[in-house]
Order: C-alpha cells, then sequence, then structure tokens
C-alpha cells in the first residue's frame, strides 16, 4: 500500500450559509443524495460546508484540482450506518486515479470536522 495523494480543504462556515439559497450553486455542487440526506440535518450551513471542503480535499488529493472536466457533482459524500462520511466512488473519479497513478485499485480516506465559524475535510488517496 502506498500513498497516492492527500488533500486538506478548510472553510469559512458563513460562505456557504450566503450560497444555501443559490439554487444553481446548490444543484451544480451537490448530488441528489447530498440533498436528501440534508433534509435530516438541522444545522445546513456545516453540512453543506463539510461535503464543499471534502470535495476540495478530494480534488486536491488527485493532483487535479476541479479541472479536465471533474465537477463538485463527480464526488459524492455519503455516510455509513454510524454517520462515519466516506466517498462514493464513481466511474470518472475511477478514470482520473487509473490515469494519473496507473492503479485500478485504490481506496479513499475521509475525515470531515467543522466548529461554529470553520469546516475542514482531509482526504488520503492509497492504492491497494
Amino acid at each position: 500500500m502506498k500513498i497516492l495523494g492527500i488533500g486538506v480543504d478548510v472553510i469559512r462556515n458563513s460562505r456557504i450559509k450566503s450560497l444555501l439559497n443559490n439554487k444553481s450553486f446548490i444543484n451544480r455542487t451537490f448530488s441528489k443524495s447530498e440533498l436528501k440526506n440534508s433534509k435530516k440535518i438541522s444545522n445546513k450551513t456545516n453540512y453543506f460546508a463539510k461535503r464543499f471542503a471534502a470535495k476540495e480535499s478530494l480534488a486536491k488529493s488527485l493532483g487535479t484540482g476541479f479541472r479536465n472536466k471533474l465537477n463538485f457533482k463527480d464526488i459524492e459524500i455519503l455516510n455509513n450506518k454510524v454517520g462515519k462520511p466516506y466517498f462514493s466512488k464513481s466511474i470518472k473519479i475511477d478514470n482520473i486515479v487509473i490515469k494519473r497513478f496507473k492503479t485500478k485499485k485504490y481506496d479513499l480516506f475521509l475525515s470531515i470536522s467543522d466548529e461554529k465559524e470553520y469546516s475542514v475535510a482531509f482526504t488520503i488517496l492509497q492504492s491497494k
């Protein structure tokens, strides 16, 4: 096993709060599952801020950022039964990893956290 990439992102929650009424931003950035799951959450600002930071951290771990047709909606963050966040792998992410790192077998590890003013996400991309 080898670490192929790491990424970290921190965001001021107020930046996302100001965008929550912008339907275009929400629909361009978050998946249907993320939007559906947000209905169960009382603090929507922090929910979306953490996911935004997670998407940024994954793009950084890939070493590409959001270019080469990688979009926010290509990255989806879900939670397992006990609430641990994880990336839902997509064909587009698979193809980027294959092209950049010459491997089909990889794991993504995600840690997200928030405080009153900030949210942070950390991603590790590791070969199997």
